[in-house]
């Protein structure tokens, strides 16, 4: 993969997000999100019901914003305006399987959404690079240069990142993924699940929500019903790339009814 050119563009206009997680020991993967100990026991224990309220305010703090601001405005929404096409560049298939069923999971549960793996990088628009642990400074350093690679391992030593290139109406043109395929299961689908659905638009991190996986204290390695309600808002015809805070409320509280509507559905909640 190439790095980056102009670093106007390098930094999808200078929104970034970046996810440190812990390490975790490699084992054979063969397993999907439900079949892991860590993962099934977070379900178990996921609080399904929220208030209009509680929606709204991670929506918000999420979708406007961004964890790591370099230049450009942040108090617009960003989204893509069109099919998503992912397209994963790795020699490890087990990996590239786990990411096709995590590119399904979503593409099921966000009404609005047409996301799907592709088999070529041309036609992408979406690219995840999938990368050993010990490649991963490399890797940032040929995406975004060596000096700002030194400035991202200091400042936040990630351990998987994305970022996404927006145009002048604050629609999303192209994002990239980077991964780590060596730190165990539980990482890469954690990891998987949040930079891609960042990449998505929702590029804010916060520390106030403590139902989001955008929450850096938070692990899921699952697509939790929380962050189910952002993107399907998100996602919604009537938020459209290019909104304020003012406007996106105007909007919100008929969205939001639909959206329970889809998201009860979907995931066979009760009363």
């Amino acid at each position: 993969m190439s790095a980056f050119a102009p670093p106007s563009l390098a930094f999808r206009s200078a929104l970034l997000t970046f996810a440190a997680l812990a390490l975790a020991p490699d084992v054979a993967v063969t397993a999907v999100a439900g079949e892991l100990p860590a993962i099934s026991s977070r379900q178990r224990a996921e609080k399904k019901s929220f208030s209009d309220g509680e929606i709204v305010d991670g929506f918000l703090k999420t979708a406007f914003g961004a964890e790591y601001h370099l230049a450009g405005r942040v108090d617009r929404i960003r989204k893509f305006d069109g099919p998503v096409r992912v397209y994963a560049e790795s020699d490890r298939a087990d990996r590239k399987a786990q990411l096709a069923k995590v590119v399904a999971d979503i593409g099921k549960r966000v009404q609005h959404l047409d996301i799907a793996m592709i088999d070529t990088n041309e036609a992408a628009n979406v690219r995840v690079k999938l990368v050993r642990d010990r490649d991963l400074f490399r890797t940032i350093s040929s995406f975004y240069g060596a000096e700002k690679a030194r400035e991202i391992r200091s400042s936040l030593d990630p351990q998987c990142l994305s970022g996404f290139r927006k145009n002048d109406n604050f629609e999303i043109e192209h994002s990239d993924v980077i991964l780590t395929v060596d730190n165990g299961d539980f990482t890469f689908l954690d990891c998987a699940y949040e930079e891609l659905l960042q990449s998505l638009g929702p590029i804010n991190d916060t520390a106030s929500v403590p139902w989001t996986m955008f929450n850096d204290n938070v692990s899921m390695g699952y697509f939790d019903v929380y962050d189910q309600y952002i993107l399907n808002l998100l996602y919604d015809p009537r938020i459209k790339a290019g909104m304020t805070v003012a406007e996106v409320k105007a909007v919100l509280p008929t969205v939001l009814a639909d959206v329970r509507t889809w998201v009860k559905q979907v995931n066979d909640l009760k009363e």
